[in-house]
């Protein structure tokens, strides 16, 4: 089997401003260097069933979303999350994405998937959009593989730089989803303090401090895989942010570009025996383009290897 792509064109017309760090660009220099890659198979989202929104956001938030998007220029959902006539499109196909990629591994169109797609997700919360995230999209698939496949071992592992305090805030009381994050703290949004636990046990955090580099780095990752050993996951679920570059200007470790395909390849060793490579992932953070660029682009080679 082979890996999938899943994306569309509509991220183009998320306009979110000049000079703001989460642009079109980001995504296009993703697709173009994959298409490099004659291994892959691309495909685009499919329609879903709403309802797998309504499950992750409350009715009245996404009422408040879907009143938002203006007719022309620009809205602010919060500081920093900014929204335009495009918006719709392109949020909803995010959500898409990742469903279509789930049905597309179950079913075994692809071994795994990547969907380099915008606006990202990990920090909206149930309520609230926050940090560039309308839709939390990592979240809605989360429930979609509850719902619709019925599975109760879910893994949610998030390597963006920033804490994804949506996914925590969604799955907090959710014993069906492990999360489990590696992030800069103390940082933006605040959240992801190692006592920070979940009801069930089902919430890893692991802060780590500004600076942090490689082997420091995959010292500490090496106990979020043994979490998910004990977890033992039917189905995981990547968040991947490739914030944590060195040459990221939105944060601060130094993690270099090849890091990014040894975390994938050390995480699809460990879970394979669980989930039989049952892979998704989908783009959260990553502001400096040619290391997003680099960075994504090692994150998918591994999953082609796996193959």
């Amino acid at each position: 089997m082979k890996t999938g792509i899943i994306t569309t064109e509509s991220y183009l017309n998320h306009d979110t401003g000049q000079g703001h760090p989460e642009r079109a660009d980001r995504v296009s220099v993703i697709i173009e260097n994959l298409k490099k890659n004659k291994k892959l198979i691309w495909k685009k989202p499919l329609k879903f069933d709403p309802k797998y929104l309504k499950i992750t956001h409350k009715p009245n938030y996404i009422d408040e979303v879907e009143n938002s998007f203006p007719k022309k220029g620009l809205h602010f959902l919060d500081g920093d999350t900014i929204v335009s006539p495009g918006s719709r499109q392109a949020s909803s196909d995010a959500v898409a994405s990742i469903i279509t990629a789930i049905d597309s591994v179950v079913s075994k169109e692809f071994k795994n998937v990547f969907c380099p797609v915008r606006p990202p997700g990990h920090h909206a919360e149930k309520d609230k959009a926050m940090g560039f995230c309308i839709y939390n999209n990592v979240a809605v698939g989360a429930h979609y593989l509850i719902e619709k496949y019925k599975l109760n071992k879910i893994a949610i592992i998030d390597f963006d730089v920033h804490h994804g305090n949506g996914t925590q805030n969604i799955f907090y009381d959710n014993k069906k989803v492990l999360y489990l994050s590696t992030h800069q703290y103390p940082f933006y949004p605040g959240t992801g303090a190692s006592h920070e636990r979940g009801k069930y046990n089902n919430i890893f955090n692991v802060p780590l401090p500004s600076g942090t580099n490689s082997s420091e780095y995959f010292y500490a990752y090496d106990h979020l895989l043994k979490k998910i050993e004990e977890f033992k996951p039917k189905f995981v679920l990547f968040s991947a942010g490739f914030d944590a570059h060195i040459n990221d200007p939105l944060a601060n470790f130094n993690l270099k570009s090849k890091d990014f395909y040894e975390i994938t390849k050390r995480t699809l060793k460990t879970v394979n025996k669980f989930c039989g490579g049952n892979v998704v992932s989908i783009l959260e953070g990553g502001y400096d383009l040619e290391a997003l660029k680099d960075s994504a682009k090692r994150h998918v080679d591994a999953l082609i290897e796996f193959n």
